[in-house]
């Protein structure tokens, strides 16, 4: 891998890493498109590169990850049992699930279709949503936690998953989309944690300046994205997303064919 395909991939993950868009199926299929070999260390670097984005969303809630621990707590709660069906099935994903292109393009079209859907017919009613992180129920929270840990399916998307079971569960669009930022902390620091330790022997001297540039691009383009989208969710649903899902994929297979 190049420093320009290294740079592409970054703002690949940047971007879309806190959108309900998974990050993971734009990486997977942004390497198609620059026809990058398929080798362990492009599966790490795909991993590797969030945190990258992870870290944009510890600056941003800096000061609030030092004082809130009431949330920091429910956070907790719904880390755990996302780590524990991640240990579980770390070897299938990294393995099977992460080299295939059906998979990812087949979740990316039905979770679009699911968040459509489900923007439609539940009437979400704002003024009526929990709004308060701090008195979200453990219960609540763990649940999340069960629900994100659907995305180790490539192209699912870990954004899309809590942030339709979180609005599922009454809360708020934009307590749901923050509660997604601050859990995307443990998890994604855990994953590429796990994945960098599994297989860290395997790079060369020259990948290291890869993953970094890569690293450096998907923090810039996530504190940008994670901005944006928080004015975003103020007035607009996730529809838009949903259909840009399953057109992106429409376009995926005119493009690329399958």
């Amino acid at each position: 891998m190049d420093f320009l395909s290294s740079l592409i991939l970054g703002a690949l993950e940047g971007v879309t890493e806190f959108l309900p868009i998974s990050s993971t199926a734009h990486l997977l299929l942004g390497e198609q498109i620059l026809g990058l070999p398929e080798t362990d260390f492009l599966k790490s670097f795909t991993i590797a590169i969030q945190l990258g984005a992870i870290l944009a969303v510890v600056v941003i809630y800096f000061q609030r990850l030092l004082r809130d621990w009431a949330v920091n707590f429910r956070v907790a709660a719904a880390f755990i049992p996302t780590a524990l069906i991640g240990l579980a099935v770390y070897k299938f994903f990294k393995e099977t699930l992460l080299s295939s292109h059906i998979v990812v393009l087949v979740a990316l079209g039905v979770g679009g279709l699911a968040l459509i859907i489900f923007e439609l017919l539940i009437k979400y009613k704002q003024d009526k949503a929990q709004s308060d992180l701090a008195k979200l129920p453990y219960w609540k929270a763990a649940l999340i936690g069960v629900i994100q840990a659907i995305s180790i399916v490539p192209g699912v998307s870990r954004a899309a998953a809590t942030i339709v079971g979180g609005m599922a569960l009454g809360l708020s669009r934009k307590a749901v989309v923050e509660f997604s930022f601050l859990l995307a902390v443990p998890t994604m620091i855990a994953a590429t944690g796990y994945d960098l330790y599994k297989s860290a022997g395997q790079f060369s001297a020259d990948n290291w300046p890869v993953l970094a540039v890569g690293f450096v691009t998907a923090f810039l383009f996530a504190w940008l994205s994670v901005r944006i989208l928080l004015k975003f969710i103020q007035n607009n649903t996730f529809v838009l997303f949903g259909v840009y899902r399953v057109i992106l994929v429409l376009l995926f297979l005119i493009l690329v064919g399958y």
